[in-house]
């Protein structure tokens, strides 16, 4: 179907989600699942980055994450991999893939950024964090027990921006909405202090992560 007709018929709802997934696990699946439905997404992407600008080197290959990412959705709808971010040679730009992305789709067509609050108050910090409403929603993942608060900038943009609720994201971007989530207590962190510990975490990964977890040995303790 060419773009008009495609448009026409149905304006696609595409969610991004980033991370360094290091290691993916269930806590990130049932927030995209919930987060989908909210949407009402045709596609959330979960985008593996490949060196994150405001963090550390993740602790496995981008390789093996995104092949973790991969068996962790597979047959999932309507989570789904983008693993764009992996094939640059430099630090990932939240931007650059929006762009990227953007100029794939439809006019018409919404595209949404989910972020933790952490990471949004976070915001002015970013790479031309300025522009990113240009080409997206932003979601902003609100726990219960976040208590920050975010700097004057951002103030600034949620009495512009900030609708009501996700129901109110009109257009293709533009603004900004909250979901409230009480997410599952668990980490990355925990999970990696679990395995180099020799300790299963089994019920925390999917079983198709923790096989390829097994049979590649990762996340274990130096001998």
């Amino acid at each position: 179907m060419n773009e008009p007709a495609r448009a026409a018929a149905h304006a696609q709802r595409i969610g991004l989600l980033g991370g360094t997934f290091d290691p993916v696990h269930i806590g990130h699946l049932r927030s995209a699942l919930e987060v989908a439905d909210i949407l009402a997404l045709d596609e959330l992407r979960l985008v593996p980055n490949a060196r994150p600008p405001h963090r550390g080197e993740p602790q496995v290959s981008p390789t093996q994450r995104l092949a973790m990412v991969e068996q962790a959705v597979q047959d999932i709808a309507p989570l789904c991999v983008d693993g764009r971010e992996l094939l640059r040679e430099r630090p990932s730009y939240t931007i650059e893939t929006l762009e990227a992305v953007r100029d794939e789709l439809a006019t018409d067509d919404q595209l949404f950024l989910l972020l933790g609050w952490d990471a949004f108050c976070g915001l002015p910090g970013w790479h031309r964090w300025n522009e990113l409403l240009a080409h997206c929603h932003i979601i902003v993942l609100q726990r219960p027990d976040a208590d920050s608060e975010p700097p004057d900038a951002l103030r600034n943009l949620l009495a512009a921006r900030a609708v009501g609720s996700p129901a109110g994201l009109h257009g293709p971007s533009g603004s900004i909405a909250f979901v409230w989530q009480t997410p599952l207590a668990v980490s990355a962190t925990q999970i990696r202090q679990l395995l180099a510990s020799g300790k299963s975490v089994r019920y925390l990964v999917p079983d198709a992560v923790l096989a390829y977890i097994e049979a590649h040995g990762l996340y274990r303790a130096p001998n």
